[in-house]
């Protein structure tokens, strides 16, 4: 079931904005930035995507599954072998 409020758009400065309760701060997380995203009707607010930010915790599930190994030997072909060198 999804909290409906409804809330007034108010000036700031030069620009207008609209003010989230301090709780539905804290259950989403939002750091120091966010996203915004104009949809048709809409305006979506999330959390900003960070390229690698799980990273950490799957080379650590990684490492738990003995699935951490280089692939650069099973990889190999003829062309790398006899063409590259190092």
């Amino acid at each position: 079931m999804e909290t409906v409020v409804k809330a007034r758009i108010i000036k700031i400065g030069n620009s207008q904005g609209v003010r989230i309760p301090k709780a539905w701060l804290d259950q989403l997380n939002f750091g120091e930035e966010v996203e915004l995203v104009v949809q048709p009707d809409q305006l979506v607010i999330r959390s900003p995507y960070r390229p690698r930010q799980d990273w950490e915790k799957h080379f650590a599930a990684m490492a738990v599954e003995k699935d951490d190994r280089l692939l650069d030997a099973e990889t190999s072909t003829r062309w790398d072998q006899d063409e590259w060198d190092w």
